[in-house]
């Protein structure tokens, strides 16, 4: 049963990584080690609201953290991530 649930989770994590905003989010996050969501929309040239989506993806899939500082939410990269994420965003570089 165990083997199941890895398998489940690590089909989680690819089917999130499978897209290219959010493997972008990922680079930029690699680049800047945090930013907040409009920097992250802006950079993107995506709407405020699509990056929030994504963001949050990424974030329940604990391959990103975030911090509420005042009325903006921070975003960078879990130093906690899987193995295979940290594969991935390592050949984002």
């Amino acid at each position: 049963m165990d083997d199941i649930k890895k398998i489940r989770d690590l089909e989680k994590i690819l089917k999130i990584l499978a897209n290219k905003r959010r493997l972008a989010i990922i680079k930029y996050l690699q680049k800047t080690k945090e930013a907040k969501v409009g920097d992250i929309s802006d950079e993107l040239k995506i709407s405020f609201k699509a990056t929030s989506k994504h963001l949050c993806m990424l974030f329940n899939a604990d391959i990103l953290e975030k911090e509420q500082r005042s009325l903006q939410m921070w975003y960078k990269l879990s130093p906690e991530q899987n193995n295979i994420v940290k594969h991935i965003s390592n050949s984002l570089e």
